[in-house]
């Protein structure tokens, strides 16, 4: 089954403020394994970055001035993303704001019911505790090292490790699909090394079989 972990940063909290994307970053997982596809892009916001989320993604707004509208790639989004679930930490923030930028570029908006939210997820299965990403790689003892700001396709990789965890499922190798099927390939050629040939006896030792039988024997079980 294949799913998209998805992952935005914006100008600001509120769409009701007029804030808008600066960057989207997908990852394709088939069967919760990564696979080589992947979604990424940075985007013009038209508008100015607000203080408070520059300090956390970073994206300045000389860095997006170049960068293209989000009526540029949304036939490409939507394209990467249909027919799969989205799986999204604190899904009502990104949705809101994707289905914002749909709207905008007079596109069809995202079903929510596609949509599994990791918040929610960890909510129910940690009530009470801290349930932020970092907080739940910190859980999970995923190596979170490089998040030194939030970026869109780091914290995709990040909540690929902590989803997989969540639902309780052994965490499988980060390889691309491709290395995980030569693997496998590897496993099936090598199934017969361990089976043990078997050797029929001849007639001479049947004979000699059954008279060690008679004579050391008082009573043979075996005929």
């Amino acid at each position: 089954m294949k799913e998209i972990v998805l992952d935005t940063e914006t100008t600001g909290i509120s769409v009701k403020d007029g804030h808008r994307i600066v960057e989207i970053g997908c990852i394709e997982i088939d069967n919760l394994v990564p696979t080589s596809n992947k979604f990424h892009c940075y985007l013009n916001p038209e508008r100015r970055v607000s203080e408070k989320a520059l300090e956390v993604h970073g994206y300045t707004d000389e860095f997006l001035s170049d960068k293209k509208k989000f009526s540029e790639i949304a036939d490409e989004f939507l394209l990467f993303i249909k027919d799969k679930k989205l799986i999204i930490h604190n899904a009502e923030f990104d949705i809101g704001h994707l289905n914002n930028e749909l709207q905008i570029a007079n596109r069809e908006k995202i079903d929510r019911t596609n949509v599994i939210d990791t918040l929610e997820l960890a909510r129910d299965k940690f009530p009470g505790s801290q349930i932020s990403l970092d907080a739940l790689c910190k859980r999970y003892r995923i190596d979170n090292s490089k998040r030194a700001k939030h970026t869109a396709l780091i914290d995709c990789e990040l909540l690929t490790k902590v989803y997989i965890n969540l639902i309780d499922q052994r965490e499988p190798s980060l390889n691309f699909v491709s290395d995980n099927e030569n693997f496998k390939n590897k496993i099936i050629k090598n199934t017969n090394v361990y089976s043990k040939k078997i050797t029929e006896p001849t007639t001479e030792e049947l004979k000699l079989h059954k008279e060690y039988l008679k004579k050391h024997l008082k009573k043979n079980f075996f005929n």
